[in-house]
């Protein structure tokens, strides 16, 4: 239009100004603003509102206030605008003075303001206003409203009041597609998957939020078998397309469930909905591939992406550390930097924990400083665990202690776990104690801690020692919790505890691993298990599976609930040795790669 020389007037400007606020273009919105200025002696009430509208949803309040003030007719549209902008920054305060500015004017509030300061009180959890709201919306009559009953079944489902929600709900005379999905996202949030189901069935037109709220629920609480079917179930209908977020929920269960093949299948889907390259899309293979074991191919994932976000350097320093490769971490937290990246709270837990896991003192402690001298970033709890985990792993337990003494903030059962970890790695009796005194007094109900101390008293001969820890587990009701590996075969995920006795293949399995037992005792290993149960550790067993029904040429992925022990991860660094295979275990905490009898940790973990 401006080509050829059209003239351009307020409906035109007020388009481009909504294109500008719909993509977040504050560039061009800037640039849109300085021509209308150039060609109209005065801004229109509608262009005004535009403007307004514009700035504050690319998150440029100051602008937006002040083209907001220089306008001398405010309408409800442009109130409306501010509001909901200082909302979604997160400034809750600002937004409800603006709001109570607009009611003194007098302005009056319609539908929509009503539902945008309702909303803001779900960032900040504020049912008590919340409830205010809900009572001013009743006293000037907009209890019929739509917008403002669905932004309350939200606000209330969010400030975990899910009855409230319910009951707004049910007195909604008209429901739409947000009032159904608004209880389906409730109930998912207190994890009562089956009653999220239940508004699910009963809804008569879903779009693809709805399907993604379901979707979500099932994955969020475990139940990825059900998502994946409810997403078969999405394509076989074919009337709603899957959008972004979908993928990013499958992509996110594949990876809790380490399931490559299925991952494989999710980024073809990708593919051929043209949503491959969506950045968070990417993002989310990347962190697939990670924690499926696939480094090569994460960061394949990550270096094709053409416009990197925090989240994509962060998904790979992170994808890095997991796989004990620091160095690598830094190498991409440094690069994210000269890119013009600014590293967040998320960065530098990603970084401090590569350094931890491969031992990089010197680095550790210069990025710890970074975090509050360059950036200013207040440490978190995840950020003093891992530096208490680095200095205690790498034999400074003193200094570990004394982060631990001087932090700002309550130490939780993660900070002191770490030292406790250290303490059974260094045979500091006495400091464990201390740890675990700390960790009781949380009144933690995980068996981890007992466990660990035990094995440090019975490590440093006290026998005694050892056995009370065990008496006090007993006593308190506490049990061990139950070790159990998993590894996918021919699109089928198989489950092994100690004691497996369920899987059809078992006797062929035990078989199998004994004969390997027997081979790595010829060069040199020297068995130290007491039991069968011990001998036959579920990792054990799902490496022995994976020999038996994988081809020769394909590395071997296990995965496990709990921390590798000492004797496994020797056991499968041999069995790499003598079967020329590569073998991939991801515990608790890291991934071990183990090829040619070594592992890729250098039994640093």
């Amino acid at each position: 239009m401006c080509s050829e020389g059209i003239g351009l007037n307020s409906t035109t400007y007020t388009c481009v100004l909504s294109a500008c606020a719909s993509i977040r273009d504050l560039r061009w919105g800037k640039h849109l603003h300085a021509q209308i200025i150039r060609s109209q002696p005065s801004i229109d009430l509608f262009v005004g509102s535009a403007l307004v509208d514009m700035y504050a949803k690319c998150g440029h309040l100051e602008a937006a206030k002040r083209t907001f003030d220089a306008s001398p007719d405010h309408n409800t549209v442009s109130w409306t605008a501010l509001i909901a902008g200082f909302a979604q920054c997160g400034c809750v305060g600002k937004a409800m003075k603006l709001f109570n500015q607009m009611r003194s004017v007098p302005m009056a509030a319609d539908q929509f303001t009503l539902a945008t300061v309702i909303s803001a009180c779900c960032s900040k959890m504020d049912i008590c206003l919340g409830t205010q709201l809900h009572s001013h919306s009743l006293k000037i009559g907009y209890s019929s409203s739509v917008p403002v009953s669905n932004a309350l079944v939200t606000m209330y489902a969010k400030c975990g009041s899910v009855q409230s929600a319910e009951s707004v709900f049910m007195s909604m005379p008209l429901r739409d597609i947000i009032s159904w999905t608004s209880m389906i996202t409730a109930y998912s949030q207190i994890g009562n998957v089956g009653k999220a189901r239940e508004f699910f069935d009963n809804m008569i037109i879903r779009n693809v939020v709805s399907w993604n709220a379901m979707l979500g629920a099932y994955i969020q609480h475990g139940f990825e078998e059900e998502g994946f079917k409810i997403y078969m179930t999405m394509l076989q209908e074919n009337v709603i397309r899957a959008d972004w977020v979908t993928l990013v929920t499958l992509l996110r269960a594949s990876s809790d469930m380490a399931a490559v093949r299925l991952g494989n299948q999710i980024v073809a889907h990708a593919v051929k909905m043209g949503l491959f390259f969506d950045t968070a899309v990417a993002n989310g293979i990347i962190t697939m591939y990670s924690k499926c074991g696939k480094i090569v191919e994460a960061r394949e994932m990550f270096d094709s992406i053409v416009d990197k976000d925090l989240i994509s350097w962060n998904s790979m320093i992170t994808a890095y550390a997991q796989h004990g490769r620091g160095k690598e971490a830094i190498d991409i937290f440094q690069n994210m930097q000269q890119n013009g990246m600014r590293p967040d709270y998320i960065s530098y837990v990603a970084v401090l924990s590569g350094c931890s896991h491969s031992g990089l003192v010197l680095e550790g402690r210069s990025y710890f400083d970074c975090m509050t001298r360059v950036h200013n970033i207040s440490p978190g709890l995840e950020h003093f665990a891992c530096m208490v985990d680095l200095l205690g792993r790498a034999g400074f337990l003193e200094e570990a202690k004394n982060i631990i003494d001087d932090m700002p903030i309550q130490p939780s059962a993660e900070v002191w776990g770490a030292l406790l970890g250290a303490c059974k790695i260094h045979s500091n009796t006495e400091l464990a104690e201390l740890a675990v005194k700390h960790l009781f007094e949380l009144d933690l109900k995980d068996s981890g801690s007992y466990v660990l101390l035990a094995k440090i008293y019975a490590n440093a001969g006290k026998s005694d020692h050892s056995a009370g820890v065990r008496k006090l587990m007993r006593d308190r009701g506490i049990k061990k919790n139950p070790g159990c590996s998993w590894i996918e075969v021919k699109n089928r995920i198989h489950v092994f505890t100690a004691d497996e006795a369920s899987h059809p293949q078992i006797d062929v399995i035990q078989k199998r691993l004994d004969e390997l037992i027997n081979q790595i005792e010829d060069v040199g290993y020297v068995n130290v298990a007491t039991s069968a149960s011990q001998s036959h550790h579920s990792e054990k067993l799902a490496v022995a599976f994976g020999l038996i029904s994988l081809p020769a040429w394909m590395p071997i992925h296990v995965m496990k609930n709990l921390r590798i022990c000492s004797d496994c991860h020797t056991v499968i660094k041999l069995i790499s040795l003598i079967t020329a295979r590569e073998m991939v275990v991801r515990d608790a905490n890291r991934f071990h790669h183990f090829r040619g009898g070594s592992c890729s940790c250098h039994d640093y973990w």
